[in-house]
Parts: structure tokens; sequence; C-alpha cells
């Protein structure tokens, strides 16, 4: 097993055809880390992908590039120690997986320098890939370009039934598929559209020695921009197995396998009878439709405006990627393809509670801000002060997701899996019928999807949602969200014995405040929730023990009430729709 994930590099930038690209390094596996107590430890560090230079670059562990891959057991309750030592701050997000807001690791709960950020969660994903990386707000592309992702597997006894490679390093092979744009100094430019470095498992023109059988390719699509549209040089077929969140029912066959940024695939590839011979893992750009970062045209109409676009010779072309050398087989080498793997039970629409639409548009029109952004959802830019939705806990949901710009959006949501419903008011094709966390909305287009906000509700930490092209992310193309447990209520914190409630909590126009003695008050403050004080609203104390506070012009969001009395202080969190 490989303990590096990256290697001295001096080969040529870009590729002229399909098949001149050379494979000099062997690609790194990254190490394993099991149980259910883990320490990870983030920190810079630089790696030559360049001889004579130092790319400035993060990593977690032993890594300067990348880290180790988690591999969890669904059912387990794990505890993770997350040591920022870095001179900046940073972020942990476990994407795809269902764990409380807290846990999250969203751009609120941030992992100041020199800090550690202790996450426990129960593992309640099915067996699939996920992945973890910076999530810090409007610096998530700069981040995670450095190198600051990491890959889990979740393993499950349904997957563990089942006859498929599983021997990590072997014939079971993540692979992190990265791009990357590089400046005169050979450091890395996130915002560059130059992207055109490819690095698998931070390997620059990497090869992998593959045995002659049935193998399994856990493919995620880490790059900061571009799409990918993976096949291999024979046009062999193979056949997904897994989605971004869990098995599909059965092995769906194709030749060409689309993925935009965060999205992940399990594959099985047939190498049988074929040691000796190579191939290529293979990115054919060339057969992208216009619209798709990595096309021949980014835009789904017009002349592209993406400044370098057209002289990055991945855009639009047919590229190997990774050199695959068929070597012997194992000793108990798997031969055949699975011809189910799962029951999959979409959520019925009839089951739905509550329709949502998101808008995707250019912040501004004109001057080709219909490619280059910056992008907003439902007009709004990002707001960390602003929660966008309130969504009541248990609700299951129909998000309408429009793209009216001109290049297509991988969008991703936090905390749930969900199932496509319709792309354009087609049905998803096979191999997107699972559980996802990403989809990509087409230009001049509409998809809808179907999930449950179950297990988790917070009446103040958020979950995310946003484009994963991290550059439109860290723009303002992202909104957040509160599950909200309406039965609940909210928790008041008193001191004293002193009795105070809110209703209606969350309201749109003013909150009631009741307090068991109205003649005890002696000052009543209302703060936002990074504890900055509010002054622009009217606060009345009333003669029949309750407070009225018109929150009419306030924006959306979490708010503090601090009722201090002659018995002591009570503390409440109200929340504006």
């Amino acid at each position: 097993m490989k303990k590096v994930l990256f290697f001295l590099l001096c080969n040529t930038v870009l590729f002229t055809t399909v098949f001149s690209q050379t494979f000099t390094n062997s690609i790194a596996i990254p190490s394993v880390l099991t149980g259910t107590n883990i320490n990870l430890s983030v920190h810079t560090g630089t790696v030559s992908f360049y001889p004579g230079f130092n790319t400035n670059t993060i990593g977690f562990n032993a890594y300067n590039y990348l880290g180790p891959t988690l591999m969890l057991n669904k059912g387990d309750s794990v505890h993770i120690n997350v040591s920022n030592t870095m001179a900046d701050t940073t972020t942990v997000h476990w994407h795809g997986m269902h764990v409380s807001p807290s846990n999250d690791g969203g751009p609120h709960t941030v992992i100041p320098p020199g800090t550690t950020w202790s996450p426990k969660f129960k593992v309640r994903d099915d067996a699939a890939m996920y992945w973890y990386h910076s999530h810090l707000h409007m610096l998530t592309a700069e981040q995670v370009t450095k190198g600051e992702a990491g890959l889990v597997i979740v393993k499950d006894p349904i997957e563990a039934a089942l006859t498929l490679p599983r021997n990590y390093g072997t014939d079971d092979i993540p692979l992190v598929v990265q791009t990357r744009a590089f400046d005169a100094a050979k450091q890395f430019d996130a915002m560059s559209a130059i992207d055109s470095v490819v690095l698998i498992n931070g390997t620059k023109n990497a090869f992998v020695n593959l045995p002659a059988q049935v193998v399994r390719l856990r493919l995620i699509n880490a790059a900061t921009m571009r799409l990918f549209n993976f096949g291999f040089s024979n046009n062999a077929t193979f056949y997904q197995i897994g989605t971004d969140g869990g098995l599909l029912a059965a092995p769906v066959s194709m030749t060409r396998l689309r993925l935009a940024p965060g999205e992940r695939a399990e594959v099985l590839l047939d190498l049988t009878g074929m040691q000796g011979q190579t191939i290529y893992l293979t990115n054919y750009g060339s057969q992208l439709p216009n619209g798709y970062y990595g096309a021949p045209n980014p835009a789904a109409m017009g002349m592209a405006t993406i400044p370098g676009y057209s002289s990055n010779g991945l855009n639009g072309t047919d590229k190997n990627l990774m050199q695959i050398n068929v070597a012997a087989p194992t000793a108990s080498p798997v031969t055949t393809i699975p011809s189910s793997l799962t029951v999959v039970t979409p959520i019925p629409q009839s089951a739905a509670n509550f329709t949502r639409t998101k808008t995707f548009t250019p912040k501004t029109m004109g001057g080709g801000a219909g490619l280059n952004g910056p992008f907003v959802i439902n007009g709004q830019s990002f707001d960390m002060m602003v929660i966008n939705d309130t969504v009541p806990f248990n609700n299951v949901e129909i998000w309408n997701l429009t793209n009216n710009t001109a290049i297509a959006h991988p969008f991703h949501i936090h905390d749930v899996q969900f199932y496509i419903i319709d792309i354009n008011g087609v049905a998803p094709p096979a191999n997107m019928a699972g559980r996802k966390d990403v989809v990509v909305v087409p230009s001049q287009q509409t998809v809808r999807f179907i999930t449950k906000f179950e297990n988790f509700a917070d009446p103040m930490m958020p979950y995310m949602y946003h484009c994963h092209m991290l550059a439109h992310e860290d723009d303002g193309m992202m909104g957040q969200f509160l599950v909200y447990d309406y039965f609940a209520g909210i928790k008041e914190n008193t001191s004293n014995s002193i009795f105070a409630k809110a209703y209606p909590n969350p309201a749109n126009v003013s909150w009631n405040i009741m307090v068991d003695d109205v003649n005890s008050i002696k000052s009543v403050e209302l703060s936002n929730a990074i504890g900055q004080k509010v002054e622009s609203v009217k606060i009345v104390t009333n003669y029949d023990g309750t407070i009225s506070i018109n929150n009419n012009n306030l924006s959306s969001g979490v708010y503090h009430l601090k009722v201090n009395t002659t018995k002591g202080i009570a503390t409440l969190k109200l929340i504006k729709n």
C-alpha cells in the first residue's frame, strides 16, 4: 500500500492526442483509518509536482496532499477529532453523510488555528463512497484545490453479502479524479480556466496495475469546476453498481459515465482474459454537450466567454487520464457481474408535504454574466446571517431546480439523500435512479427530486445547499435551511426558575414572549445569530404578562432574546421565517 499521495513529476502539462500521454507514476492509494475513534490533523505542506518547484498544499495526517480513507460501518457511533494545525481557519464537511447540522461541518462550524473539532455521530448511511472536504465560506475552492479532501467508505451487511471486489488497493480501487491549474510559479490557481493538469489520487501521469478479473473502481469527480465524461480507450462496457448514496437495484451497463464535481459512482470493469494488455481511463470531452464545463463550448448557446477556456487542451477533446496495465489475476478473483444488488424504493410523489422551487440566475445580466457568474439562487446571494428556508422536521418535499443560466450547475444538498423524479420532464436514466446528493441541472432545464428531512432538527444550526462548482459556491451560489421540529418547540435556558416562552416561533410578523412576572423585567435585548445587538426592532412590554416584538423588518434567520429580570435571566432562541 502506498504511504504517500504525491510524487516528483516532470512530464508535460497538456496532451496532444488521446494516446500520446506518457504515464510514468504508479498511482497512490490512500491508506485506511478504521474504528470508532479517528484522529485527523489538517496541515499545510508542499509537493513537487514540477522539478525545481514546491507547490503549497494542504493535507491530512501523513499526507501533504489529500488524506487517508475513513472506513466506517453502518450503525457504528464514531468520534472524530479534527485538529487544525494550519495558520488559517478551516472546516471539514462530511459530504453526503446524514448527520446532525452541528456535526455536518458546514461554514458555520469553523475550526480556528490550533483548535480541535470533535464531531460525534452514528453512521446512518448505506454502503457507498462519501468524502470529506473544506467548506469554509468564500475559501472552499482555495482550500479544496490545495488538497483538503479525503474519502469515506461506508460498509453495510447488504453490500457485504454480495459477490463484489473489495480487496482495497488491489481489485477495489478509489479514484479521486481532479484537474488543476498552475500559475507561473507552479502554485495552484483555483479560479483559472486552465485546469489542464490531471491528478488522480494526487498522482500526475498515473498508471495502475489491475488484475485480469472483475475490478471495482470507486470514482469521484473532485475537480473544482470540470465535468468528466468517463469511458475506456477500448470502448469497453462497464457496469455502474452505485451512486452517491448507495447501491443501485441492479448493475447498469454503459460505455460512458458523466460525473459532475461532487458526484460519485462505483463501477465494475471486467478485465478477465486481458492479462498483458494496456487500456486507459479516458475523458471523452468531445462528446459532452455544449453548456457543460469541459465541453467544446461551456455555453448552451452563443460563444464561450470564460477567459482561457478555448486554450485549455482538455476542453472539448478526448484525453486519457490514467493508464491501466492488466496484470495476473489474484488467488481468489471475482469473475462475474451480479444480476441484482439491493432493493431501491424511491419515495412516492404522493407522500410529499411541500414543494420548494429554486431558480438559478446570474447575479447581474449582460457582459458575459451568463457564463462567468456570480450566480444566485432565487435572486439571493449567500448571506451567513440569512436562513433561506425553514423545513419542518420529517417533511417529505419535492424540490424544483430551474437553471436560467447559460451553463450547467451541479446542485448539492446537505443532510439528505434524494431521488430524482425527472430531468426536464423525463425520468432519470437507470444509473441515476438510486440515492443521490448531487444532481446536474442543465442550462434552461428543470430537475425535480424528492427527499425526507428526518432524524435531525435544530432551531439554530443550518444545513447548506449550493452549486458544487466551488468557484460558484464561493461567489454566493448557496443557501441554507433549518430543519425545525415544530412539536418540540424552543427549549428555554433560564436561571432562578424564571419562566419564558415564545409564540409563534418561527414567526413571520411578530413574536409574543410570555414571562411569569412582567413587573420583574429589568431589560429585554434582542441579538442576531453572531451576538450583534439588534436596535431596529420595537420591543413592547404589555401589562398582561407578555412582550411583543415586531420582526417584520428583520431578515430571515435565528435571533437570541435575553430577558433580564430581578429574579434572573431567561434566554430564548427565536426564528424569523
